[in-house]
């Protein structure tokens, strides 16, 4: 019997493309014949061909960027997308798919519109509080979109849209503390900070942190996850301190090694902490640098008492540590917050529901 066929796709940042690894295991036991479609050079090519070597094919199309800003390139853009459109519609063509998913970003676009024009059934997510432009222009093509948090619904129409929560990754939960510890040469006595600043690092985070070494090593060991291009040679060797520019698979382990953690507020980011039950300091991406969805996010966390934020235009090395101060003496309270929340679903919960929808013979 001939194997089914999905198409995913997803890309631009980390976190477009982390749901769709999460899904890919389960899919792959399924007995689909896995395809992802995305860009040539953005980051979702290396996610997952690294995971993924053999198990799933990549083709790369031509896309746009999306962007907020006046670009000459946006007068160019809309004819890349077009190429793409057509070259996924030659991909579709060949491998057949019974369904699409889709988890965002400008690669997004010209797939969903593709996938439309030949009758193929889309599925799209959205993890942030508001959906993101990518997500907009899709929504006359998908058949169905999920969303992470309940108040993006009524941003969306509702014949087509189901709030599911979160979903983890299993492999997040194959991590352990001693495998981070011994990562990062720690001995494991002190508590751990881990702070990230997202897939492409911050430098105005990386700045704040290495400005409050000298009162964060006396107490704690940091583990810094700094960005590519973004390690500090004079720091290497410093004692309680390990900064990575980026991790993939040793990421778990890093978690489960944490006690408390110091990150942007990147929807898929956030849950994995609070799945893991890890009390959190969010700095989320400033308005005048995204969309705002970061800080809707923080605030959320925030309001059901998940977290403790800071803004990014009240960074200073001061308020990092009044705020880091304020996670320490909070700590007690958001985890028995967390310990109240809803549980995450799964990948085989989402792979489930995506199926649903897929294109009956």
């Amino acid at each position: 019997m001939k194997k089914k066929t999905i198409i995913l796709t997803g890309g631009g940042t980390a976190g477009h493309v982390s749901l769709n690894q999460a899904i890919i295991p389960t899919l792959l036991k399924e007995g689909f014949d896995v395809h992802y479609v995305g860009s040539k050079a953005g980051i979702e090519k290396e996610l997952i061909t690294t995971a993924f070597p053999n198990d799933v094919t990549y083709h790369e199309i031509s896309s746009g960027k999306l962007r907020r800003y006046f670009s000459w390139q946006n007068f160019s853009d809309p004819f890349r997308v077009l190429a793409g459109v057509t070259q996924t519609m030659n991909i579709m063509r060949k491998v057949k798919p019974v369904i699409v998913f889709s988890k965002g970003g400008f690669v997004s676009v010209p797939v969903v519109m593709a996938a439309k024009a030949l009758g193929i059934p889309v599925v799209n997510h959205e993890s942030d509080v508001t959906p993101g432009l990518a997500n907009k222009i899709a929504l006359p093509f998908v058949s169905h979109i999920f969303t992470v948090f309940n108040e993006t619904l009524q941003h969306l129409p509702a014949q087509k849209a189901t709030c599911t929560g979160s979903i983890i990754r299993s492999e997040l939960f194959t991590g352990t503390r001693q495998k981070g510890l011994s990562l990062c040469g720690f001995d494991g006595t002190r508590q751990v900070v881990l702070v990230m600043g997202g897939s492409q690092g911050s430098a105005i985070i990386n700045d704040a942190v290495r400005q409050n070494l000298h009162t964060l090593l006396p107490q704690f060991d940091v583990i810094h996850l700094c960005g590519k291009g973004h390690a500090d040679a004079s720091l290497e060797g410093k004692a309680g301190y390990k900064q990575f520019e980026y991790v993939t698979d040793e990421l778990a382990n890093l978690l489960y090694a944490s006690d408390f953690i110091i990150s942007r507020a990147g929807s898929n980011s956030i849950f994995e902490f609070l799945a893991l039950y890890k009390p959190m300091m969010l700095i989320p991406l400033s308005a005048a640098k995204s969309r705002g969805d970061q800080i809707l996010n923080a605030r959320l966390f925030k309001k059901q008492g998940f977290a403790v934020v800071l803004e990014e235009e009240q960074l200073t090395p001061n308020t990092f540590a009044e705020t880091f101060n304020e996670l320490l003496d909070r700590s007690s309270d958001i985890l028995s917050a967390m310990e109240q929340a809803t549980p995450p679903k799964t990948p085989e919960d989402m792979v489930a529901l995506i199926l649903q929808h897929q294109k009956r013979a």
